[in-house]
Order: structure tokens, then sequence, then C-alpha cells
């Protein structure tokens, strides 16, 4: 997934070149040999991959946009329904809000992985 964009993995995963599940396994194995690097505060593979087979689920039907299956990470300042989002602060260390932030919501719409 190294220096790849985002309208090349969206032609990739059209072609069926590769897969929503490959790209967020590859992205999850970069976040994970990086950690010391503490880029990530809240990382749920699990919901990543479930996300991802829906997404691959969509294309094989045909009805993915040109962003389904794309894995994207966002600021941890974004409040995620069920995901612990702390903006970094000690305050907030166990908040996990029960909506998404508007950001959140059209990301998950366009079908990207958040």
């Amino acid at each position: 997934m190294t220096r790849r964009t985002v309208a090349g993995l969206s032609a990739a995963l059209a072609a069926g070149d590769l897969s929503s599940e490959e790209l967020v396994r590859e992205a999850l194995a970069r976040a994970d040999a990086a950690a010391e690097l503490n880029a990530f505060i809240t990382i749920e593979p699990e919901r990543a991959l479930a996300q991802a087979r829906a997404a691959d689920r969509r294309r094989h039907r045909g009805d993915a946009g040109p962003l389904d299956g794309i894995p994207i990470a966002h600021k941890d300042i974004f409040c995620t329904n069920g995901l612990r989002t702390t903006c970094a602060s000690r305050m907030l260390a166990d908040f996990v809000p029960p909506y998404d932030a508007a950001v959140v919501e059209r990301l998950a719409a366009a079908g990207m992985i958040t």
C-alpha cells in the first residue's frame, strides 16, 4: 500500500487486483510495525476487518462506490460510535461516544474503512 493514491487503490479494487480485506490487513500490519511512533491511540482490527469484508461483498454485488473499501485513519478528535475517542486527553481516556461525528458518518457512507 505504500505510495499508492486513493484513485490507484480504487482502481485496483475495481479491477479485482486486491480486496479491501487485503488492504486493511496491510494497513494494520504497517500500523503495528510502526507502533513505537504512537501514531494511533485506538485501533480495532476486528471492526476494520468486518467493515472490509462488508465492502468486499458490496463490490462483488456491484454496489461499491469509488471510495468503498479503502482504509483511512482519522484523528482521535472525531467521535466514532462505540470506539474510544480521547482527543489525546487523559480527561477523556475512557470516553466512548454513542454517536459518530459528521465527518465519520460521511466517510462511512462512502464505504471507507474507518
